[in-house]
């Protein structure tokens, strides 16, 4: 897992999810990260992911999409987890 992003930050994803580094064969998701407490992922925020994962080399239209956010999502077709959420990952 790691990042992605242009030296000019078009696009700019927080989250890939990869088979193998440094170079991945298959990319299995994408995401963002979203830390304001007061506004959730939503519909805007689905629409630049959308758009960054269409200029990721190697990620289909099928790619999940990811949200990590302190405020839920008001968006659909992505997957929410919170911080928590991740911490539970880590650990395990």
């Amino acid at each position: 897992m790691g990042g992605y992003w242009t030296r000019t930050n078009d696009p700019e994803i927080d989250l890939v999810g990869a088979d193998r580094e440094p170079i991945a064969n298959r990319i299995t998701f994408v995401g963002s990260v979203k830390w304001l407490e007061q506004r959730p992922f939503d519909p805007h925020d689905l629409g630049r992911l959308l758009r960054h994962r269409a200029q990721l080399p190697g990620a289909a239209d099928d790619v999940a999409l990811v949200a990590v956010s302190r405020s839920g999502a008001t968006a659909a077709g992505v997957r929410v987890l919170s911080p928590e959420d991740l911490l539970v990952a880590y650990q395990d």
